[in-house]
């Protein structure tokens, strides 16, 4: 069982930085891929970043391509996503997740704990 808590979301300018952190529990951290999605008010929860057990293979949705990163600290229990050059169309609640395994992809089906997401407000 692994329980993931975020933190970091917040109201912010434009063209702002956030960095997301998701702090897990258990001991195995190191045995699981993560990823953050988001959803945002009347829309799907859609894929945002991925990264391997390891921390060396990253995937991000296009969307975010070039503004975001995702890294992970497998000492510390803890999975980051850095946010730059925020838009206000990357307003939602970001969800940090697990998947069992050393990769996993965008599907939500892939990815078996989630968090209970935090709340990012981009103003405009």
């Amino acid at each position: 069982q692994v329980q993931l808590v975020e933190s970091g979301g917040g109201l912010v300018q434009a063209g702002g930085s956030l960095r997301l952190s998701c702090a897990a529990s258990g001991r195995t951290f190191g045995r699981y891929a993560m990823g953050w999605f988001r959803q945002a008010p009347g829309k799907e929860r859609e894929f945002v970043a991925t990264i391997s057990w390891s921390g060396v293979s990253t995937v991000y949705a296009d969307s975010v391509k070039g503004r975001f990163t995702i890294s992970k600290d497998n000492a510390k229990n803890t999975v980051y996503l850095q946010m730059d050059s925020l838009k206000p169309e990357d307003t939602a609640v970001y969800f940090c997740a697990a998947a069992r395994g050393p990769r996993a992809g965008g599907g939500r089906d892939e990815y078996d704990y989630w968090g209970q997401g935090t709340q990012v407000t981009v103003s405009s």
